[in-house]
């Protein structure tokens, strides 16, 4: 099966003597926290734009409620943190990446603290929560479950005192610029002055994951893999694209958001039960409902079919309410607003896209296969997570890797540059994309929004929790009918461009689930229930290329 229908390399026409034209040292696209530590991390001698498509509050790292996971408890070991996470991984995490970031760990979070982070403590030291796959207490955690709002706050107002820095809010990045195989910038607009050239020197991505591809995600919306987009038709390799992780449980009300309960929630003692109130988990795993996301989101999903009931529920009842309701204040509170009591109700939920682990290949310090080009983040396939990430390791990889990008894009930029030089190459672009006059008046025409709905329906029916190769060979046909007339289109604003990307990332998503024939982590393909020694590889595809190819790990 081919890729069989290629999108043009930029998404719209720009004539580069007709738009602004900005310079910047250093330019990171994301205004999360891979992104904001990237920013922490450039040499104040150079110049650093952010440009971020809502603003410094709407990212995924805002709504991370459960914690960070780090050795800092003198009865926790790094080789256990390590091997949590290698086991989480299915086999396919890189062990010498795994050791590094789990060393780095402790000093991330201290970092943290003495930006002016306040974790939740208890008798004075830090309170350490346990999540799925962890067998120690090792997350630390603010405010109780709203972790990420508590250190965004903190590296904001760090952010703040920088005085090379530029950001640019509610400002979508349309394609990265590249010539000659180098990225050079990026192309990005805003309602107030439309399309600018941004030139940098080292462009860093760090815009997050997919999620909203998805009908049930635990994502804020503009968690669309525009990043993984962007890098796709700037021709870096992407990998392992088939795997995304459904958070077990998220709460399921008609007419509510989809709030992720935190998997705090279950290490703090709650159950799982079934529409009759039986505990199911430990029919199903040993470690019941701190067994990793995958088993539990599967057992859910059995259980699910097995009752004919839409969801299942969490049941806190068994456990002390003012405990609860202390440790929770944010997930009960937004129990609280449907009439739900979380300490003594049960809560309906069911498992939701929660977490992009495939996307830009990095290497040990966030460059990818395009010169010029960092990432860090969502956005990347670094070898951490493997096929199943591990709880609470997220927002550790946004920091970890965000400062080792900022760091080489740095250091990249002195060894061509002084800090003090004001001259740029800028290359001669030519028209990159031909205006057709008939796709352009044609565009006005899709209703947008109904694609976008039936993409994200068709992706949770065909590519979520349980797969076939029958139905992503319906889903594939599906969207590679739609991509044949959206991605040729020339739109004016975000709805479009947003769209154009989606439809490119879920069918590499497609693409990846269709050739991974086995189950491995969070791919569950029905049809092959197995895991395979041949398969305990990645699988990666630069834009071009006929077909993916087989990574084998060594």
């Amino acid at each position: 099966m081919s890729h069989a229908f290629e999108g043009p390399r930029y998404l719209v026409s720009f004539g580069p003597k007709r738009v602004p034209h900005c310079f910047t040292d250093v330019l990171i696209l994301g205004g999360g926290l891979a992104g904001l530590r990237a920013a922490l991390a450039v040499d104040p001698r150079l110049s650093l734009t952010v440009v971020t498509k809502d603003d410094l509050q709407g990212s995924s790292s805002q709504w991370a409620q459960g914690g960070i996971a780090g050795v800092v408890d003198p009865e926790d070991r790094f080789d256990n943190h390590v091997a949590d996470t290698l086991t989480a991984g299915c086999e396919l995490c890189h062990g010498e990446v795994v050791d590094s970031v789990v060393r780095e760990a402790p000093g991330r979070i201290a970092e943290l603290i003495a930006w002016g982070t306040r974790f939740d403590e208890r008798d004075g030291a830090l309170e350490l929560g346990r999540e799925g796959g962890h067998s120690h207490h090792r997350i630390v955690h603010a405010l109780g479950d709203a972790t990420g709002r508590e250190v965004m706050r903190a590296v904001i107002e760090q952010m703040k005192k920088l005085d090379n820095l530029s950001v640019w809010p509610e400002t979508f990045t349309i394609d990265l610029i590249t010539h000659e195989g180098v990225c050079r910038g990026a192309l990005v607009w805003n309602p107030r002055h439309g399309k600018t050239l941004v030139w940098a020197r080292r462009t860093i991505l760090a815009t997050g994951g997919a999620g909203q591809i998805y009908r049930e995600s635990t994502n804020p919306p503009g968690s669309s893999g525009d990043g993984m987009a962007l890098a796709w038709r700037a021709g870096a390799e992407l990998r392992d694209m088939e795997f995304m992780q459904f958070h077990p449980t998220v709460l399921y009300i008609a007419g509510g958001s989809r709030s992720l309960i935190t998997e705090a929630v279950r290490g703090a003692g709650a159950w799982l039960v079934d529409r009759d109130g039986k505990r199911f988990m430990p029919d199903f795993d040993p470690r019941a409902e701190l067994a990793p996301r995958d088993v539990v989101s599967r057992a859910i999903t059995v259980v699910m079919h097995r009752t004919h009931h839409a969801n299942v529920y969490l049941d806190l009842s068994h456990l002390d309410p003012a405990t609860v309701r202390g440790r929770f204040p944010g997930m009960a509170a937004i129990c609280g607003t449907f009439g739900l009591d979380l300490a003594r109700d049960r809560i309906p939920v069911r498992p939701g896209a929660h977490y992009m682990i495939g996307g830009v290949s990095v290497d040990a310090v966030g460059r990818t296969s395009v010169p010029g080009l960092l990432a860090a983040g969502e956005v990347t396939s670094s070898g951490l997570h493997g096929a199943n990430r591990l709880a609470s390791n997220s927002l550790l990889e946004g920091l970890v890797y965000g400062a080792r990008a900022g760091e080489a894009a740095s250091a990249d930029v002195l060894a061509e540059a002084s800090p003090d030089a004001d001259t740029f190459h800028v290359p001669a672009i030519a028209q990159p994309r031909a205006i057709d006059n008939r796709t352009a008046g044609e565009a006005a025409a899709l209703d947008l929004a109904d694609i976008r709905n039936s993409l994200r329906a068709l992706m949770w029916r065909h590519v979520g929790v349980e797969r076939t190769g029958d139905s992503l060979a319906e889903a594939h046909a599906t969207v590679e009918g739609w991509c044949r007339y959206v991605l040729p289109q020339q739109f004016a604003d975000p709805q479009g461009w947003q769209l154009q990307n989606m439809l490119e990332v879920a069918r590499l998503m497609i693409r990846g689930a269709i050739d991974r024939v086995e189950t491995r982590g969070v791919h569950f393909r029905a049809d092959h229930p197995a895991t395979s020694a041949a398969w305990r590889a990645h699988i990666a595809w630069r834009r071009g290329e006929t077909a993916p190819r087989l990574e084998p790990l060594p």
